[in-house]
């Protein structure tokens, strides 16, 4: 999977990931379970059962465990920057674009009429086999933090961007714009995990939480910021470029 790079030459370079582990925290207490399980299980077949469902079984489970770990994978990335200093707005989520249009913030983020005219949505469907952990879109300070209760509607559909369970931070520029981040729920998810709270200083392509077993990530751009993604592509959370901002908003702080 390549991430989306801009066609002009020389106008990006690679700034180095955080370190992280190899398994995201917060996976790490679910892999173990995973391992336990399994072990009771095969040592249960074997004491009942005999060699042949415990070797069934081990394979089984092996699967299972292999399958957790992979799914709470935590991959270092190549983080774009723009050598002219024009801060990008980076793609939060590793999946595929489901929907690039008009489309204004959630009300319970408070944002004013003036920064929802012409804002345009940009949305990632996450599957089971996605790395989950999230990304900051831009550089700035985490000016809000909302959790909203909700259903579990499938992720892809676009009702879940208002009915699913869902977290929100925005994200507040050098020039003071104001960024929307929305963590959505799915069919399978459960559990939104946001890492940090208001005043935090997020790095554009930060990991800043994640969600767990499929789901989504919103991303809401001003009014004026042309989205360089389209319905269909695929996306790689830290790399692929969603819009290059103006002048307003070099990655400098000026």
């Amino acid at each position: 999977m390549e991430a989306v790079r801009e066609t002009s030459p020389g106008v990006l370079r690679v700034r180095s990931d955080a370190p992280a582990s190899i398994i995201a925290p917060e996976g790490v207490p679910i892999v173990v379970g995973f391992v336990v399980v399994s072990a009771i299980i095969v040592s249960v077949c074997s004491w009942l059962l005999g060699p042949v469902a415990m070797s069934i079984s081990a394979v089984v489970t092996c699967v299972l465990c292999l399958w957790a770990i992979w799914f709470f994978r935590d991959p270092q990335r190549r983080l774009p920057e723009r050598e002219d200093g024009r801060a990008l707005v980076i793609c939060p989520a590793d999946g595929v674009i489901s929907f690039v249009g008009p489309c204004s913030p959630p009300k319970e983020l408070g944002m004013s009429p003036a920064e929802c005219d012409g804002a345009v949505r940009v949305s990632v469907f996450m599957n089971v086999f996605n790395v989950h952990v999230n990304r900051s879109p831009v550089r700035g300070v985490v000016d809000k933090k909302v959790y909203t209760p909700g259903k579990f509607f499938n992720a892809a559909l676009d009702k879940a961007s208002e009915h699913n369970e869902r977290l929100g931070i925005i994200v507040k520029s050098a020039s003071g714009r104001r960024f929307a981040c929305v963590q959505i729920a799915g069919l399978i998810a459960r559990r939104i995990v946001c890492r940090v709270g208001e005043g935090a200083a997020l790095d554009s392509g930060q990991r800043f939480g994640l969600i767990r077993f499929g789901s989504r990530v919103d991303v809401y751009l001003p009014a004026g910021v042309t989205p360089m993604v389209k319905l269909g592509d695929k996306t790689v959370a830290g790399e692929t470029i969603f819009a290059v901002l103006d002048e307003r908003d070099r990655d400098g702080g000026a």
